[in-house]
């Protein structure tokens, strides 16, 4: 299969990302306002920063560097945003995105642990 560029990574990524969170928010509530309210909560640069950190252990090598790349990625200037954290969140992107396209299998074990390290009630308590 064929390399796409990082930015693609991380465009797929952040749809999938999303995706993913938007299947488990839909089981929190049918209330369309708290539905926005949980989703937002989990898809932001801040928490993404935060979970890239709790799943770190468990990328491997490839994944790493991936994401160590992916932090370099020139970020918009046109949005008032703490860069640092916009790029740390945008690896998390690009190594859910590559796994979507490359490995599906590796995809769906992120994506366990990911689930296994949210904390989905915490929304519930703000």
């Amino acid at each position: 299969m064929q390399e796409l560029n990082i930015k693609n990574y991380a465009h797929i990524g952040d749809a999938v990302y999303e995706v993913f969170i938007r299947e488990r928010t839909i089981m929190m509530t049918s209330n369309l306002k708290r539905l926005h309210k949980y989703t937002v909560y989990f898809v932001n640069a801040g928490f993404q920063t935060e979970l890239l950190e709790k799943i770190t252990p468990y990328l491997t090598e490839q994944e790493i560097e991936l994401a160590r790349r992916a932090r370099n990625i020139p970020t918009s200037t046109a949005r008032k945003i703490n860069r640092a954290l916009h790029s740390t969140a945008t690896s998390l992107e690009v190594v859910l995105g590559y796994n979507y396209i490359h490995n599906k299998e590796r995809f769906s074990k992120l994506c366990k642990i990911m689930d296994d390290l949210i904390d989905f009630n915490i929304v519930k308590m703000n």
